[in-house]
């Protein structure tokens, strides 16, 4: 139910973080695909009267989630996590990403549980360009927890 009291206004979005494991946060540039799913299992008892489904909750599926941010010299940190991976072996971390007041102090938190890459992309290099380059992570996870201030 939205709180529509006076004085109390929707966050802004773009004011964020995103911290690997124990590391520093990094700053990136826009993070997508904060999400999660359940899936619809279809039953019909055997001797029930309706001759319809019962629609129940299944398995919750998370979407992969989409990071990008501008690329810095002599900055390789998500390239190198990614070159980790070997034949189902991989540094799985916890990744957290915070909304972020005008004091630095997180707002909203979304954890992902046992993340790790799954692409890594740079940016498109053109003669006639005058963008930032900027690459491009997406990465797979298993649990996303949200938490309020």
């Amino acid at each position: 139910m939205p709180n529509n009291e006076p004085g109390n206004w929707p966050l802004p979005k773009f004011y964020f973080a995103v911290q690997f494991g124990d590391d520093a946060p990094l700053r990136f540039q826009e993070v997508t695909g904060l999400n999660a799913e359940s899936q619809v299992i279809e039953y019909r008892h055997g001797n029930s009267p309706v001759f319809a489904t019962t629609k129940m909750p299944g398995l919750v599926k998370y979407g992969n989630v989409t990071l990008k941010k501008g690329i810095f010299n002599s900055d390789s940190k998500l390239w190198d996590w990614m070159k980790e991976i070997k034949m189902n072996s991989i540094e799985r971390m916890t990744v957290t990403i915070s909304l972020l007041d005008e004091n630095d102090s997180p707002t909203i938190t979304w954890t992902l549980a046992n993340a790790w890459p799954t692409k890594i992309s740079s940016s498109d290099i053109t003669s006639d360009g005058d963008e930032v380059a900027v690459e491009t992570l997406e990465i797979a996870h298993e649990g996303l927890t949200i938490a309020q201030g």
